[in-house]
């Protein structure tokens, strides 16, 4: 069945917590934090990693005191927390605020306290409200960012959990390659099953294998043909694809634990030669030369650099400018479909699981992506998935 081989939950290390609670802070004094609280809903990543729960929309809080793990579950999801946390879940006081629970599990591990102001560690995107509970508590929270630097590597059960979503989220590529190769073509545009194939009636077959995969879109497929916006979405989605112009499909499956997938792929149906061929041979050589440069080390800006170098030599203005923009060239990929690290000056270190896009976007010709999702190893990197980009749509085998 879809969605069978997706792994357990993975299991987070996050010692790296108690490290910092352990470590004098460095002005020295009565500044050395007694705990850390972060504060979020089911959407926020750095809860997530940090609790392995799978939360609803409102917020809760965990909190790391000493060797103790405590996350204030919300109301009617106690249970579930119990299924998925591997620390106490906090029961009391379940109609008030997180961050006021959060304080309360505070003084409940403390005891008495005769310093005021005793330093918490938080994430700087706690919430203001939390805060302020915290502050009205006696804490001073003082932000950190050790949680979003220890998501950009990942551990080998977070990578199993990423090549899982990987392989579902080529899958659905592959399953929109084959209506491709299986649509007639009528006054040069694309009928599938008697109806016009249009951007968007591809994209809603993707994002529903995706959901027969055991995954989830999360919003995140794009499926656009012909001319372009700036960003390189379909400039008109409602119209025929047409036969010749360039289909690119990107996916980044969201799976049942979280984590994400990323696959970029550009196709053309029956093309001339033109354009969208020349733009797809400079896509593929600037893969090639980023994959060739990453390994431990690097620095993820020269990944992107290269790729673009590559395109630039074809003649082409490569796309992805942005470093966080939908056309970014390198970024990594986890529990956000987006995050750390960015081609901004991040060094590579092994665990580091990247997608690496290059990109020509020309905004009546189209939009020309190919990606690949790696995981930087020892000695260089492992390719996530074993989808093999084609140009023209291949039929399922």
């Amino acid at each position: 069945m879809p969605g069978d081989d997706l792994p357990e939950r993975p299991r987070i290390d996050d010692g790296f917590v108690e490290d910092l609670l352990a470590e004098p802070d460095e002005r020295g004094g009565s500044d050395d934090p007694v705990g850390f609280v972060a504060v979020g809903d089911g959407a926020d990543p750095d809860l997530g990693y940090l609790t392995g729960f799978d939360g609803p929309e409102r917020e809760y809080a965990f909190v790391r005191v000493a060797d103790e793990r405590v996350l204030c579950a919300p109301q009617g999801y106690t249970e579930r927390a119990r299924r998925q946390f591997d620390g106490r879940v906090a029961t009391e006081s379940l109609r008030a605020p997180p961050g006021e629970r959060a304080a309360a599990v505070l003084d409940d591990a403390l005891g008495t306290r005769s310093d005021a102001d005793a330093t918490v560690l938080t994430p700087a995107t706690i919430p203001h409200d939390a805060a302020v509970y915290l502050e009205r508590a006696g804490y001073e929270p003082r932000s950190t960012n050790a949680v979003r630097a220890a998501r950009a590597t990942k551990a080998e059960s977070e990578c199993g959990a990423i090549r899982a979503v990987q392989r579902a989220g080529i899958g659905a590529v592959r399953h929109a390659e084959s209506i491709l190769a299986a649509a007639d073509v009528a006054d040069g545009g694309l009928r599938w099953r008697d109806e016009p194939l249009t951007a968007e009636r591809l994209r809603r077959e993707i994002d529903a294998d995706l959901a027969r995969r055991g995954v989830r879109s999360a919003g995140n497929t794009v499926v656009s043909a012909g001319a372009t916006t700036p960003d390189g979405e379909a400039a008109d989605p409602e119209s025929a694809i047409r036969r010749a112009e360039p289909i690119r499909i990107e996916v980044a499956p969201r799976g049942p634990h979280g984590y994400h997938g990323a696959c970029a792929r550009t196709l053309a149906v029956d093309s001339d030669g033109g354009w969208e061929r020349r733009a797809y041979v400079a896509v593929e050589a600037a893969l090639d030369a980023a994959l060739g440069e990453i390994e431990p080390g690097v620095d993820a800006a020269t990944v992107a650099r290269e790729a673009d170098a590559e395109v630039a030599a074809f003649g082409f203005d490569p796309g992805g400018k942005s470093a966080r923009g939908p056309l970014a060239t390198v970024h990594g990929i986890g529990l956000s479909a987006r995050e750390r690290p960015f081609a901004s000056g991040a060094e590579l270190r092994p665990g580091t699981v990247l997608a690496v896009a290059p990109s020509v976007v020309d905004p009546d010709e189209g939009c020309v992506r190919l990606g690949a999702a790696v995981v930087v190893t020892e000695d260089g990197y492992e390719k996530v998935g074993d989808g093999e980009p084609s140009f023209a749509p291949r039929r399922d085998e």
